[in-house]
This record gives structure tokens, sequence and C-alpha cells, in this order.
């Protein structure tokens, strides 16, 4: 079986967790900033888990993830 290759940009954007979960980090946090509430920046701190349903399809683009 040939090696499979990874797709490189989403390498960079998403790690495995300790279970084999996928985190993500949340995506409008670069500028713009002053017209979103301080609330909203906080969320925007913190990671995600990608959802199942979307993981599957995710692993097959970073398969030695």
């Amino acid at each position: 079986m040939p090696k499979v290759k990874t797709q490189r940009g989403l390498a960079k954007r998403v790690k495995a967790t300790g279970t084999g979960k996928l985190r993500r980090y949340r995506a409008g946090k670069s500028h713009l900033l002053t017209k979103k509430s301080r609330a909203r920046k906080r969320r925007l701190r913190q990671g995600d888990l990608i959802h199942a349903a979307d993981a599957k399809r995710i692993r097959r683009l970073v398969p030695y993830l």
C-alpha cells in the first residue's frame, strides 16, 4: 500500500487529544476585534472539539494524526 499524502494546511490547524478526538481552534480572532464583545473574544480563545460526523472526513485528509 503506498503512503498517503497529508493535507498540510489542515494538519497545522488540527491536533488530536489524548483520547483520539480532534481539536481545533476557533476562527475570527485575528483582526476587527474592536466590534466584538469581550465575552465573544473570550470564547474565541477556547479550543473546540470537531464533531464526530466531520472527524471521519478530516482523518482521511490527515491520515497520520
